[in-house]
């Protein structure tokens, strides 16, 4: 994830047809400019929820037992044994912010702890288990004991829990950010610690993070009261990655060689059933172009003295993606179709696939 595919890179990548991101986020690939090129990117939404959630209730009871200052203080040679302030978790709230894989994932663990889950999403969703759909994200925060964000990374989620956010929480109560270091205003999250008004705090992401592993990172958070500092290893186990590996390469792979789009980040979901072993006339021809009109009916004229056994097209954004099984009885009418759909003036890419 650290790997910039930015406009630049991505200008002289001219054979380049998909990207594997091996994580949830893309911010660090131009997704736009790579679709407009007709590179198609997937990443793993799904591999490393479970990863994910397990890491935060963790967190939840380091939190509540103040821990992570005990471990420093045994540390530094201090014994310092209280029970003022520390907490079972049964019976609290859990407030998850983005009930998406990972927050369903984290309420389910977290109520069979015993705790009471309420959730805030943009979308309507079916709740899980005992969990309760809150209608605003100023409810959620008043009303949890501990918050937990799982948003994405947007325009929208930027800062989304500021100073004003902060205040709205209970006193005394707890913040944990494992989903992007753009969430959480990390200045405003220190003043409400060291002033006493959160209980503590779990981060797993930061605005800026270093590029490799070793000394020199910084942060307002650190040396803060009750404050669990981790380097972004939510998704950092051996069975999330194995699992990433699988997801990623096999969406690649489909892609490659049937031009399925399922789950790619940046262009339209299309698929079509498989073309049988034993088929030898039929092809597939998969095109990428400007999402503009008239360049479905140019592709149809194309191949309208052909036998089209099925396709599909959809668009997303300024790309469209197209996929049409086509019976050819002579191997040279591949090249002429082929030819001819890389003529029309807004073709990206085409492939043909056997």
């Amino acid at each position: 994830s650290k790997t910039k595919l930015t406009q630049e890179v991505l200008s002289h990548a001219n054979k380049l047809i998909t990207i594997g991101c091996f994580c949830i986020g893309t911010n660090q690939v131009d997704l736009n400019y790579a679709a407009s090129r007709g590179i198609c990117v997937f990443n793993s939404p799904f591999s490393n929820s479970r990863s994910v959630a397990e890491l935060v209730i963790a967190e939840i009871i380091l939190l509540a037992r103040q821990l992570g200052d005990r471990s420093r203080e045994m540390h530094d040679g201090v014994w310092n044994k209280v029970s003022k302030n520390c907490y079972e978790i049964r019976g609290k709230t859990l407030g998850i912010i983005g009930y998406g894989h990972i927050g369903t994932q984290l309420g389910v663990l977290a109520e069979s702890l015993g705790m009471h889950v309420i959730w805030y999403d943009i979308l309507p969703l079916m709740p899980i288990g005992m969990s309760t759909a809150i209608e605003s994200l100023d409810e959620l925060l008043a009303e949890a004991d501990y918050v937990s964000c799982h948003v994405p990374e947007t325009p929208e989620t930027k800062n989304m829990i500021g100073e004003r956010e902060l205040a709205l929480m209970k006193p005394g109560s707890y913040l944990i950010n494992a989903s992007r270091g753009t969430v959480v205003d990390i200045e405003a999250l220190a003043a409400a610690l060291k002033s006493g008004h959160l209980a503590g705090a779990a981060v797993d992401v930061y605005p800026s993070e270093p590029l490799a592993n070793g000394p020199g990172f910084e942060s307002p958070l650190r040396g803060c009261p009750n404050m669990l500092l981790t380097p972004h290893i939510g998704g950092s186990t051996e069975e999330a990655q194995r699992m990433i590996g699988i997801e990623v390469a096999t969406a690649i792979t489909k892609f490659v060689n049937s031009g399925a789009s399922i789950n790619a980040v940046n262009f339209a979901e299309c698929d079509l059933r498989a073309i049988p072993s034993t088929d030898l006339t039929t092809v597939r021809i998969v095109n990428v172009h400007q999402n503009v009109p008239g360049v479905l009916r140019q592709i149809n004229n194309i191949l309208a003295d052909y036998n089209v056994n099925k396709q599909i097209s959809d668009s997303k954004g300024d790309v469209a993606y197209f996929m049409a099984d086509v019976t050819v009885d002579d191997p040279k009418d591949i090249n002429t179709i082929y030819e001819h759909i890389t003529a029309i003036n807004e073709n990206i890419i085409t492939r043909v696939l056997f």
